[in-house]
């Protein structure tokens, strides 16, 4: 093996890593891998004998890919909201299966807020709260001290995990949620009217219902039938605090696309709505419920 195939292979290693660390950072999997690339091509360019830690190296050349990659699409003013298609994907090249398969693990969710921090914050955040990268480290990247740069991944905490108001996000209401995706992924017409009250109301904006149907409906089988004709949408769904209860994100690729209030009494749906005013979404604060995956 000579020098080139081992360092090729060394690089190979870590790849895995390098490439989750660029996907949470851009939200795009063909991005990922450019940024992925670019540290290969920088690597190749400098002695890696006198590089002592290769893992820590490459993950501060991709963040640094990273970081000029988000700067560059501010600079564009690219706004999430509103482009992806169901059933599209939202990069060219990307393949839409493996897409759905990424945002699904990261959680849609998290990946929504993300987008919506700045670009220093989003790989502070990143870089320590999601993989534990120490602030001295992230510091040179993001080029600042290492004080601001914790205030940096602190206001990023606090806009993808606000303070919660009591009780006002409860376990019970979250699983009634999880209950109504499910049984609309699944095609369920009793496991939606055992979620829905019978008198629940449904409204939603006109551009997110086709042609005939009203923008408010009432009654439980009404209801669940229209569910059961849009259910495609529910794949991309995935429960999300808004406005500090329990709600949902539709959210193809990680990029916003609607997004869905309830009201629950009694352990079922009474009301809920569809949002998908691009104005009406950006006065919406969203969180996820982060799980030990993404705290780690």
């Amino acid at each position: 093996m000579d020098g080139n195939d081992e360092l090729a292979e060394r690089f190979e290693a870590h790849r895995g890593h390098l490439r989750a660390v660029a996907y949470r950072m851009l939200g795009s999997s063909a991005e990922a891998d450019d940024a992925v690339q670019e540290a290969w091509l920088r690597l190749v360019r400098v002695d890696a004998g006198e590089i002592g830690n290769l893992a820590g190296w490459l993950t501060t050349v991709v963040s640094r890919v990273c970081l000029d990659m988000l700067r560059s699409r501010a600079a564009r003013r690219e706004d999430p909201l509103g482009q992806p298609v169901l059933g599209q994907p939202d990069d060219g090249g990307s393949d839409p299966e493996r897409e759905a398969l990424l945002a699904e693990s990261v959680g849609r969710a998290l990946l929504v807020v993300l987008d919506t921090l700045a670009p220093a914050e989003r790989v502070a955040f990143v870089l320590h709260d999601l993989f534990a990268v120490p602030f001295d480290r992230i510091a040179p990247v993001v080029g600042r001290t290492t004080v601001t740069t914790k205030k940096l991944a602190s206001r990023a905490r606090h806009k993808v995990a606000p303070p919660r108001a009591s009780g006002s996000a409860s376990s019970a209401d979250r699983r009634v949620v999880e209950a109504f995706l499910a049984a609309s992924r699944e095609g369920d017409m009793e496991a939606l009217l055992a979620v829905l009250a019978p008198g629940v109301v449904r409204r939603a904006d006109p551009a997110t219902l086709p042609p005939g149907v009203p923008a408010v409906s009432r009654g439980a089988r009404a209801v669940a039938g229209e569910v059961l004709v849009l259910g495609g949408r529910a794949r991309y769904a995935e429960p999300a605090l808004v406005d500090g209860t329990v709600g949902a994100v539709v959210a193809p690729y990680g990029r916003l696309l609607l997004v869905l209030t309830f009201t629950i009494e009694e352990g079922v749906i009474t009301e809920y709505e569809v949002i998908a005013d691009p104005t009406r979404l950006r006065v919406l604060s969203l969180s996820p419920f982060l799980s030990q995956k993404h705290e780690k």
